[in-house]
């Protein structure tokens, strides 16, 4: 018999998960091919098994964060070798979609896992660090030293929409890397307050402030108001007062990760919606996930929230992912496999 490895599958949309037999895969030659050990769990997951957000065909392999270990690697491939830990940002075709035992994705997509995370810490981490990544350096303009060591940026009052969010807390900490000086306010429940702090942000508000921009603008020189906005979690699509709490007379840049809710901005605000791929068209960004790696062995780039393990198997996915479709704050499900 030929050698055959696992997919779990969507049948169709709004359909259920099944496990299918494919034919073993082999990786091209800039591609490396990975056996997972354990994948994280993230709203695109649910709203692709829902509404086939970014599926082109059924049935469909979803998930896009895992770590694991090499498996095969093209005859391109340096500084990869089977048996190396890895984690990885999955593809968003059934090859490269981590909801599988065995993923085929280019080699600039993975890292070497940092032997201070388990699987599940490592799974935890790339699209919501490649998307603050990209909100920052595209969206705000703001190089990120550990990619771009050249170039700067004038912005001094930031406000990070989201910031318990697994984008926004990631966000706080690659800011306060690219800009040591400024001012990184953000909103977030009070629970999630002190971590917040410990991050990098400057000061914290309340939710609430998103309707009343009143006590982010006093946080300010004179109330004038805030430089920037990152948006986590597409918070203006419902909050459009929070538009506000930026500063008239300043740049009025707005960067929005997308999670597919549309967002009305204000005529003169400088509006960027980003992907978190982005990253690997910038200056430097092909070393994104090696400089992911590198932050967390450093010691300068901290788990952004808390990793929760739902359990093991393929099955725990798809009751994960009922879960997350219920909302979670401050934490990130991961599935072992």
């Amino acid at each position: 018999m030929s050698k055959t490895s696992l997919q779990y599958q969507v049948e169709k949309q709004g359909g259920s998960f099944a496990e299918a037999s494919i034919p073993y895969p082999a990786p091209g030659p800039n591609e490396i091919c990975i056996r997972t050990k354990a994948v994280a769990l993230n709203p695109l997951d649910w709203k692709n098994r829902a509404f086939g957000v970014t599926v082109k065909s059924w049935p469909a392999v979803l998930g896009i964060d895992a770590a694991g270990a090499v498996d095969s690697v093209g005859e391109s491939v340096k500084g990869f070798k089977p048996g190396d830990e890895i984690l990885c940002l999955g593809g968003m075709d059934n090859q490269g979609a981590t909801f599988q035992e065995i993923i085929t994705i280019p080699s600039h997509q993975v890292a070497l896992k940092p032997a201070s995370l388990t699987f599940e810490e490592a799974a935890s981490l790339p699209i919501c660090y490649l998307t603050a990544a990209t909100t920052i350096s595209v969206g705000l303009h703001v190089p990120l030293p550990h990619l771009d060591s050249t170039g700067s940026s004038s912005l001094k009052f930031i406000l990070v929409l989201g910031g318990s969010s697994n984008v926004g807390a990631a966000a706080i900490q690659l800011l306060r890397l690219a800009l040591p000086s400024a001012n990184i306010l953000t909103t977030s429940s009070a629970e999630h307050h002190a971590h917040l702090i410990s991050l990098g942000a400057t000061k914290c508000f309340d939710r609430s402030a998103q309707e009343d921009t009143t006590s982010i603008k006093a946080a300010t020189p004179g109330d004038s108001g805030v430089d920037a906005i990152l948006d986590a979690v597409t918070a203006a699509a419902t909050q459009p007062a929070v538009f506000t709490a930026l500063n008239p007379k300043g740049p009025k840049i707005y960067s929005q990760a997308v999670t597919g809710q549309n967002v009305e901005v204000p005529e003169g605000v400088e509006s960027t919606a980003i992907f978190g791929q982005q990253i690997f068209g910038t200056k430097g960004g092909m070393n994104a996930m090696p400089g992911l790696a590198n932050l967390v062995q450093s010691g300068k780039y901290k788990l952004p929230t808390k990793v929760e393990v739902l359990g093991k198997g393929f099955d725990t996915i798809e009751q994960g992912l009922n879960k997350l479709m219920k909302g979670v704050s401050g934490t990130k499900y991961v599935v072992s496999l």
